[in-house]
């Protein structure tokens, strides 16, 4: 059985600012599906996580 399913990324963290209380980081995420060429922002590294694994199910 062959299987040549693809689902690629390209995964950019950009700091989107600094709590000055607490020093917390928050990041504008973006994840690149290379095959369909899409671009989606996500705030949460979870939310970014959670788009490739149902991306990947779907390939």
């Amino acid at each position: 059985m062959e299987n040549n399913q693809i689902a690629s990324f390209v995964v950019r963290f950009q700091l989107a600012g600094v709590e000055k209380d607490t020093a917390k980081k928050h990041w504008r995420i973006k994840v690149t599906h290379v095959q369909l060429e899409r671009e989606t922002l996500f705030e949460s590294m979870e939310e970014a996580m959670e788009y490739m694994k149902e991306m990947a199910e779907q390939a």
